[in-house]
């Protein structure tokens, strides 16, 4: 074997070494951006997850105080403790938020502010910082949950969901309500 035909031998290895590690480089740094991505989405969901659910847990503590408050629903416990447990919730529904801030997207940012601010409202009304009727009260829910939908479609964008919770195939819903008092709901069928 000439000296010629090492080199090329040489260099055919050369070559095969080099594009091996290119591969093998390559495809690593995509594992890695994919596993970096897949970290960052589980704890995107957890983050969603975690504040809608504090969100509820702070709607529904507001509705037993207003209920309470106004002779709408029998006191299980005294107005103090209720204040008490809607202040608490409140706290835990910020830190929920501060994770919102720390991983979502602008969109999600967006959402959770404007749910915040008509959440707010909803607090504020079952506390008596801010008074209203019943139909202003229930306005305020219902608000509160189109705020939370809204939550929920910019998430599920930025997570890369596809579809929605709105649309034709998902028509708008309304609170679930019980009859007004003295009125009585047909039951036949």
């Amino acid at each position: 074997m000439g000296a010629t035909e090492q080199l090329v031998t040489i260099a055919a290895v050369l070559l095969g070494a080099l594009t091996s590690f290119g591969a093998n480089y390559l495809m690593e740094r995509s594992r890695n951006r994919y596993q970096l991505q897949t970290r960052w989405d589980d704890a995107k969901l957890s983050a969603y997850e975690s504040y809608v659910d504090r969100m509820r847990a702070c709607i529904f503590l507001a509705v037993q105080l207003y209920e309470s408050r106004e002779g709408l629903r029998p006191r299980d416990k005294p107005e103090a403790e209720l204040l008490a447990e809607v202040a608490e919730a409140g706290r835990l529904r910020g830190r929920a938020f501060e994770r919102i801030m720390l991983l979502g997207g602008d969109d999600v940012v967006e959402a959770a502010h404007e749910l915040n601010a008509v959440a707010a409202e909803v607090d504020w009304h079952a506390t008596g910082k801010m008074t209203g009727t019943l139909e202003e009260w229930r306005a305020r829910n219902r608000a509160v949950f189109a705020s939370i939908n809204a939550f929920h479609e910019a998430a599920r964008r930025d997570l890369g969901v596809q579809g929605g919770v709105r649309g034709e195939r998902h028509p708008e819903r309304d609170l679930l309500l019980p009859p007004a008092r003295g009125e009585q709901r047909d039951t036949r069928a």
